[in-house]
């Protein structure tokens, strides 16, 4: 079998293995479908995710049933004032022989949920940082690689709450998405509230190990892509960039700040995922723009005339596509 003829079979498998996933999940999770597949976009794409949205919208519950489904190892840190770094990444302890041996920390999983993660100072938010970008932490000078597929879930209650500190641009831009929750329509809610409320037990089949999640990992970026398609998802990165000769009148006007070179990388490799889950073979215009709110939404500083005028980041990103 030729590489080619394997690899457009490896993405049927990869289609097949998406529809399994979100059937299963949909026994637990009512609704919130963009939400599922933005999700499981970003692990087949090796990227980190950012879920915000106001508590009570079950993204704790969301993630462990992700992690569920997937056959990986799954754990969560509530983030709190108090968390200190060592609390994540694990401490040198002595043993009884008077040795030092590494304790692991909660960050050796393969799905990490981390709970409204600006509720913890910079320091804390750092560490994890480090793991995010590395694939692995530094303790007392050694370095320990994490586990493979390695994929953090953080959640965020949007910022206005007391008590917060603010993620750093440079943290933020970790992310490879930003996915917004919303609160469930009213037939959704129904079927919530009668599912929560009654003493049902749904048993979750495993659908993917995380070999085969690897190897998806690596076929997505395997995908071909046409020039002008690559040459589209770069141009709507840099348009986001005031004072740059393809920013718009809008940008210029409104944002303080634009998207870097890695907004491009995973409007890339976004696209590439969107199109494989769809059963494409390569990807278009169309699936740039259908992941582009979630990769640009969080890489875009608004300037004080944008809030004062009530635009919002995804209505700067509409007019830009």
């Amino acid at each position: 079998m030729s590489s080619q003829t394997s690899d457009v079979a490896a993405i049927n498998d990869l289609a097949r293995s998406y529809e399994s996933l979100k059937a299963e999940i949909g026994k637990i999770i009512v609704g919130q479908d963009d939400v599922v597949r933005a999700v499981l976009i970003s692990l087949f794409s090796n990227g980190h995710s950012l879920l915000v949205g106001v508590p009570g919208l079950a993204k704790t519950l969301l993630v462990s049933t992700i992690a569920e489904v997937l056959d990986l190892d799954f754990k969560r840190i509530q983030f709190t004032p108090d968390l200190m770094p060592s609390d994540i990444t694990g401490s040198e302890i002595l043993d009884e022989n008077r040795n030092f041996k590494f304790n692991k920390g909660p960050l050796f999983t393969n799905i990490l949920l981390a709970d409204e993660i600006n509720r913890t100072p910079p320091k804390t938010q750092a560490a994890l940082l480090e793991a995010m970008q590395e694939r692995s932490v530094t303790v007392a000078g050694h370095r320990y690689p994490l586990s493979k597929p390695f994929f953090v879930l953080a959640t965020q209650n949007p910022i206005e709450q007391e008590g917060t500190y603010p993620l750093p641009e440079a943290q933020l831009d970790r992310f490879m998405f930003n996915i917004p929750l919303d609160y469930p329509s009213y037939q959704e809610e129904v079927a919530v509230v009668r599912n929560t409320t009654s003493d049902d037990k749904y048993v979750l089949k495993n659908i993917l190990t995380g070999e085969q999640i690897l190897a998806f990992q690596s076929l997505i970026r395997k995908i071909p892509i046409a020039d002008n398609v690559l040459e589209y998802a770069v141009s709507l990165a840099t348009k986001t960039r005031p004072n740059t000769p393809m920013a718009t009148k809008d940008v210029n006007n409104y944002i303080s700040w634009g998207a870097g070179p890695r907004a491009s990388q995973y409007l890339v490799l976004g696209a590439k995922c969107f199109a494989a889950v769809n059963g494409k073979y390569s990807p278009d215009k169309e699936d740039v723009q259908a992941i582009a709110n979630y990769v640009l939404r969080h890489r875009i500083v608004r300037n004080y005339k944008a809030e004062a005028e009530g635009i919002s980041e995804e209505d700067i990103i509409k007019n830009l596509l």
